[in-house]
């Protein structure tokens, strides 16, 4: 699994020091972190935190199982200054992103898991995006492959049909394309990635009580109602659109495998409420596995010993099980059965009718609570 270290200045390497020094994580996969054990061990003695032993490899591909191994990726140690937005902190974020990235791409390691980024700080000719989820679109989406924001915990999935834009520019986005675009591969990702056979999705509205009837806003009735309809008919169990604020005010979304939102804040203001510390970010849409915690920074309480490292535990447990969720997922869709021509699936419901007819009916039956949940 690698592990980027984000901003140098922020909580990131607190929070994976803290993961790291939990044993039990070595027996559950193999760590490499992308980074600097000169910064981790500033971190280690500013926090006054137990050693932590770090196996120092050049490439990923030295690492070993049942160790700590983190892959020197800077060339020049930047300063560290804790909660500090600098240029330096930025480059070095880029960087290790960057070597990870590359290695995910060629299968040295399995998944990816981002600690996380200041966006103004890594702005520069090599990274020209609004964020991580973004950058990967780029990076290691095929030729016009579209990727997901979800945030998600044990309780509810959130999807985003716009992410990183800002409020002015979010209306011009929510077309019955785009809507219709999310919702599918939301469903895609519901099945695969989280194991959901039959997903039910709610769809939130644009506008302040999901448009009125059309007084406050025409978007609903002109775009997300046509793109539910559309969805519906392609056999997704997507309802809606629903009213935003009654709809988590009345907790509905615990009836639902999964709630898209229109824009970042509509999704997201509610779901880390809900989330506390447990939140996820996943990127659907992608043939890799990348995850993150669903928090930012820290720079207010870097270096301060106070970051949780819950959500970066989560972000651990999410990449493993969505990678095995899909390895499950295509293992039992290698083969499937031969489409059967009608003339012969008549012949077949003959003779199985024939059998049951011949078949004496049971004299006793099994319906008892025994049998019953």
């Amino acid at each position: 699994m690698g592990i980027t270290h984000g901003d140098i200045n922020g909580i990131s390497y607190e929070i994976i020091l803290k993961m790291l020094s939990d044993e039990r994580v070595l027996d559950l996969f193999t760590p490499v972190i992308y980074g600097s054990s000169k910064i981790a061990g500033i971190y280690r003695k500013a926090l006054n935190m137990q050693a932590i032993p770090l196996n120092s490899i050049e490439d990923a591909d030295q690492a070993e199982d049942g160790k700590n191994n983190i892959v020197e990726v800077l060339e020049d140690e930047p300063r560290v200054e804790f909660g500090k937005v600098t240029t330096e902190a930025g480059q070095a974020a880029v960087v290790a992103l960057q070597q990870a990235t590359e290695d995910l791409r060629e299968g040295i390691i399995d998944v990816l898991v981002t600690a996380p980024i200041c966006k103004a700080a890594v702005q520069c000719e090599e990274f020209n995006f609004p964020g991580h989820t973004e950058y990967l679109e780029h990076t290691l989406g095929n030729e016009g492959e579209k990727t997901l924001m979800i945030l998600c915990n044990e309780m509810t999935r959130v999807a985003l049909v716009t992410i990183h834009i800002p409020i002015s520019q979010i209306a011009p986005q929510i077309t019955k394309e785009n809507v219709l675009e999310k919702i599918i591969l939301f469903n895609k990702s519901l099945r695969r990635d989280f194991g959901i056979d039959a997903p039910r999705i709610a769809v939130l509205g644009l506008n302040p009580h999901a448009g009125d009837g059309g007084l406050l806003g025409s978007e609903e009735i002109e775009e997300i109602s046509p793109a539910i309809k559309e969805a519906q008919d392609l056999g997704i169990l997507a309802f809606g659109p629903y009213a935003a604020d009654g709809f988590w005010g009345a907790q509905h979304n615990q009836y639902f495998d999964g709630v898209l939102a229109m824009y970042h804040d509509q999704g997201l203001a509610p779901f880390k409420t809900l989330a506390m510390e447990g939140g996820v970010n996943f990127t659907a849409g992608l043939q890799y596995v990348r995850t993150s915690p669903d928090h930012g920074t820290g720079f207010d309480i870097a270096g301060k010993g106070e970051a949780s490292e819950e959500s970066l535990r989560q972000a651990i447990y999410c990449a493993i099980d969505v990678y095995r969720n899909r390895q499950n997922y295509d293992q039992c869709r290698l083969n499937p059965l031969e489409r059967q021509q009608p003339e012969r699936q008549e012949r077949k419901a003959s003779k199985v009718t024939s059998s049951i007819k011949s078949t004496p009916a049971p004299t006793e039956h099994y319906y008892n609570n025994d049998f019953v949940e």
